[in-house]
């Protein structure tokens, strides 16, 4: 789906199923999409601070690898994302998954489907971050685990990285 501005605009929001957060960024979305697209870029807001991200691979390719390592400290990183990149419309959206991961193989441990969108704005950047879960369950769990917070704070983290 495309909507006017020639942005994807992604799926209909299931709110028995998904949770999402939202926000207009002062910034052209070809650089907001950058900070999506680099994996540099990526690690400098992709997890909440004072937590550290290190990128393993970001092939955003359908069936490409999306995997992310988090740390406390900087020392010591454990999994973060291990996922599979399922659609991506350049400069407009990115879909992935942790139900597969690169190559389309079967996760261990399957859990969400995040579609991330880029839509132009008069202000600059409509940002949607959705993640969409297989029940309630799973989107409550999510919702639990601090998803608003969490997703809400890295939301603001491009935010600065991309309008400072």
């Amino acid at each position: 789906m495309t909507d006017a501005a020639g942005a994807g605009a992604g799926s209909v929001l299931d709110p028995e199923l998904d949770l999402e957060v939202s926000r207009v960024i002062a910034a052209p979305r070809e650089t907001v999409w950058r900070a999506w697209a680099d994996p540099r870029r990526l690690e400098s807001w992709w997890v909440p601070a004072p937590g550290v991200c290190r990128v393993v691979e970001l092939q955003l390719r359908p069936g490409g690898s999306f995997e992310t390592l988090y740390s406390d400290d900087g020392a010591a990183f454990g999994p973060h994302i291990t996922g599979c990149v399922l659609a991506v419309e350049e400069g407009a959206r990115i879909v992935w998954t942790t139900a597969l991961v690169g190559g389309w193989r079967p996760a261990a441990q399957p859990f969400v489907t995040a579609e991330i969108t880029f839509a132009d704005h008069p202000e600059g950047t409509l940002y949607r971050a959705r993640a969409m879960h297989k029940d309630p369950a799973d989107r409550a769990t999510h919702e639990e685990l601090g998803f608003h917070d969490g997703w809400g704070t890295v939301t603001r983290q491009l935010a600065q990285l991309v309008e400072g």
